[in-house]
């Protein structure tokens, strides 16, 4: 008698009984439009949302292959310290709120629907300057292993502080 796999042959070899290969992305526009479908899908984010007086709130949202997005929260006040990604490429979209990034070029003021792509290396603080909460999605390509913090630099608005065990975004 024949057994199953003799008849129907290796499973394996037949990509039509596999289930199918999770998509994602291959590019920074990829990325970016997968942060973008992410943020209009408010009923999916927004009740997750919690704001911590004494620390910036983190979740992470998603991981996919290569892959996580995270959901932060900012009360007034709260930043990131300065500091890179180490080896991870970045999306950062504000979903609600406006946040201030600080880095080399300059102050920039992020409100809700901008976005912002890193590459590996790149050195900022994001900051809520603002006088409501802020929630912020953010997508890393690898996964992030590795968040170097750096010294605090002088910018344009004063001395930016970086705040000593504060994970950054």
């Amino acid at each position: 008698m024949n057994s199953d796999v003799q008849i129907a042959g290796d499973p394996l070899a037949i990509p039509h009984l596999l289930p199918p290969v999770p998509a994602h992305p291959a590019t920074v526009a990829g990325f970016a439009g997968l942060a973008r479908s992410i943020a209009a899908d408010r009923a999916a984010w927004a009740p997750l949302v919690r704001y911590d007086a004494t620390t910036r709130w983190y979740h992470r949202l998603r991981t996919g292959p290569g892959y996580e997005v995270w959901l932060l929260s900012w009360v007034p006040g709260q930043g990131s310290g300065r500091h890179d990604h180490g080896a991870s490429s970045g999306v950062l979209t504000v979903l609600e709120g406006e946040l201030t990034e600080h880095a080399e070029d300059g102050p920039r003021t992020l409100t809700a629907g901008a976005q912002r792509v890193f590459a590996p290396g790149y050195v900022h603080e994001v900051v809520n300057d603002a006088l409501t909460p802020a929630v912020s999605l953010h997508v890393y390509f690898p996964g992030l292993t590795n968040m170097p913090m750096h010294p605090s630099q002088a910018t344009d608005s004063g001395t930016v502080t970086t705040p000593p065990g504060i994970p950054a975004p």
